[in-house]
Parts: C-alpha cells; sequence; structure tokens
C-alpha cells in the first residue's frame, strides 16, 4: 500500500527548462551576449552534462555553479566574470516558476491522502524561492534538498537522510515521482522505493534502470494510484 509520495520538482511539478531557457536569455543579454538560441543551447548542454558528473560524483556542486559559465564563456570566446554571472542567473531563475501542465490540479486532488514529500538536486536558495513563489510549498509536509542534506539523488546517503527524518514511513510504501531515470528513477529503485517515471515526451529508457510505472502526463497518476492501492 502506498501511503507516501516522493515528488521531485524540477520538470516534473515545475517547467525547469522553460524557466532556464527565460533566464539565461535574459542574464546573457545583460552581460553583453546575444541569446541566440543556439548560444542558449549551448549553455543546457553545458549545464546538463555538468549536472550529470555530480550525480556520479565525479564533481562538486560549486564546480557546475560557476564552472558552466567559464566553460560558455571559454567557448565563446567571451571575457566575462563567470561568478558574477551565476549570481545574477540566480536571481533570474528564481524568478521563473511555472507549473508542469496537471501539476497543480494533480496536488490538489492528493493532498490529504498521502503524505507528500518533495526531493530535488535543486540549490537550497532558488529551490526554496520557488517552491515559495509558486506556492508548492504547502501541498509538501517535508522538503529535502540535496545541499542541505549534503548528498545528491541518486545516492543511498540522500535517501538515507531522507528516511532518518521519517522514521515511521516504511519505504515499501513510498512512490517517488520524477522525470530523470538516473537522478529519481535510480535512486528510488536503489533506496528501495517503487518509482514512477514521468516521460511525457516518450523517451526510451536505455539505462537499465528498474521502472515501476511509467505515465505521460501527470493526471494519469491519480488512476495509477487507485490501481496500485
Amino acid at each position: 500500500m502506498i501511503t507516501t509520495l516522493f515528488w521531485d520538482i524540477d520538470d516534473t511539478l515545475l517547467d525547469f527548462k522553460r524557466g532556464e531557457r527565460i533566464a539565461i536569455r535574459q542574464t546573457l543579454s545583460h552581460i553583453g551576449i546575444e541569446p541566440t538560441e543556439e548560444t542558449v543551447q549551448r549553455y543546457s548542454e553545458i549545464n546538463e552534462s555538468l549536472w550529470k558528473r555530480l550525480e556520479r560524483g565525479e564533481i562538486t556542486r560549486d564546480k557546475i555553479l560557476v564552472g558552466r559559465f567559464e566553460m560558455l564563456f571559454s567557448a565563446l570566446g567571451f571575457a566575462g566574470d563567470a561568478p558574477s554571472t551565476q549570481d545574477l542567473y540566480f536571481t533570474n531563475l528564481g524568478e521563473q516558476h511555472d507549473f508542469v501542465e496537471g501539476a497543480e490540479a494533480v496536488l490538489d486532488a492528493l493532498r490529504g491522502s498521502y503524505r507528500m514529500i518533495a526531493v530535488s538536486n535543486g540549490t537550497t536558495v532558488i529551490q526554496s524561492k520557488r517552491l515559495a513563489a509558486s506556492g508548492l510549498d504547502r501541498y509538501f509536509d517535508r522538503i529535502f534538498l540535496s545541499e542541505s542534506i549534503g548528498a545528491e539523488k541518486p545516492s543511498a546517503a540522500f535517501f538515507d537522510a531522507c528516511f532518518a527524518a521519517l522514521p515511521d514511513v516504511r519505504r515499501d510504501e513510498v512512490l517517488i515521482i520524477g522525470d530523470s531515470l538516473t537522478s529519481d528513477m535510480r535512486g528510488g529503485a536503489d533506496a528501495g522505493l517503487y518509482t514512477c517515471w514521468f516521460n511525457p515526451h516518450g523517451k526510451t529508457n536505455q539505462t537499465g534502470v528498474r521502472v515501476d510505472y511509467e505515465i505521460a502526463a501527470l493526471t494519469e497518476l491519480l488512476p495509477l494510484l487507485k490501481q496500485i492501492g
């Protein structure tokens, strides 16, 4: 029986990719770089590759935050100040908090029936600001952010810290919902949770990570939970 839902935030409940595009365009324009589609895409590729390395434990979070702008400036041949650009980007990103389609309605429908827990690899300052500004924070009994915990999804240390703070929650009664196979699904499966992959773009799972359930729209979660009990 599922009693508790672990929710990823970015690109599961909040449209991070859209917010990222807006924030990086604003930031690049401010520092004198034309935010062409090619440049924005280059930034996104650099950023994503660094976050994947963080998931694998290869680099630190600080290396991502400043390093992504150092790498972008190097690729563009631009003499910019990466730390101050990172600060500006954080300010712009913190103002972006659009919901993924169906997210608010699904959370409204589930609130009170399940214990709701947010689990995110996002940076504490930014995620806290976005959760508050969007009103998402009102849905959650607890919010666990990897920077505050000191460990990232999918590591065992992240999930162990969550359950240490939730002593009355059994792992075999938890369903984790998220869009990332390598972070949410791998971490949940390794931690002994049931997993639900939010896959709105119809991607193929080529990772070998166990996925118990898959949904293309958040509204599909409601009948799924009734089905699995």
